[in-house]
């Protein structure tokens, strides 16, 4: 049988199509291991941290210990024995070493004034408690955004200074968020590539399934042959 009349079996899909799920899968998997072991979307419940995060706004949360928060860093802590150990986002202040004080709407860090866009101002400072605080190594002093109604750690002098330990850190709060939304792309790519993959198998199947029909079925007649008379005898002179 020559090359031209050779059954198709289909088998160069299935390998592709086999090749594609394999792929995808992978890929899909790998994603979404990595999005969920490395970052959660929490929904900010209060107005602590207006106006960066307002109530029910979504922020997304990188995992991470607090050796890692920066001072302006927003991070989610738990401590057991504040807000009935819940999670709350607040922004580093201060770090172990730091001297920090505030008056009159003026924060300074070990004497300089600190700068702070991301704080509410509408206020102007008034009705904010005054601080004088040494932070204490491997600890951190965080307030809200929002300080006139934020409970932060201005509230809770008698406690490390109103300290936490960096320990009590699960995560820092995304800038942005474009490395989750590169993750989602990429689930979604690769379960576009197992999809495909399954089209291709699904197609070699059936391409083989024709050519073992045809095969079963045997060779087609001659066109205008009559299979009972392929056998004639010349005419009688």
């Amino acid at each position: 049988m020559s090359g031209s009349q050779r059954p198709r079996t289909g088998r160069g899909w299935w390998v592709t199509g086999v090749v594609l799920v394999a792929l995808g899968v992978a890929t899909a998997a790998g994603a979404f291991w990595f999005s969920r072991s490395s970052y959660t979307v929490i929904t900010e419940v209060g107005g602590s941290m207006e106006p960066t995060y307002p109530q029910g706004r979504r922020v997304v949360i990188e995992r991470s210990g607090g050796e890692e928060a920066e001072r302006g860093d927003a991070v989610l802590y738990k401590v057991p024995d504040r807000y009935e150990g819940m999670p709350v986002l607040q922004r580093v202040i201060g770090l172990g070493g730091d001297h920090l004080v505030y008056s009159g709407g003026t924060l300074t860090v070990n004497g300089r004034r600190v700068d702070e866009p991301y704080a509410k101002k509408e206020d102007g400072g008034h009705g904010v408690p005054a601080y004088d605080v040494k932070v204490a190594p491997g600890r951190m002093f965080l307030m809200g955004d929002n300080r006139g109604n934020a409970h932060d750690s201005r509230y809770f002098p008698d406690d490390h200074s109103g300290t936490v330990p960096v320990s009590a850190v699960q995560g820092r709060a995304l800038g942005n968020s474009a490395v989750p939304v590169v993750l989602g792309l990429t689930a979604v790519l690769g379960i576009l590539l197992a999809v495909g993959g399954g089209i291709c198998v699904l197609a070699g199947l059936l391409i083989r399934r024709a050519g073992r029909a045809r095969a079963l079925s045997g060779p087609s007649p001659v066109p205008g042959v009559d299979g009972q008379q392929a056998l004639w005898s010349a005419p009688e002179r």
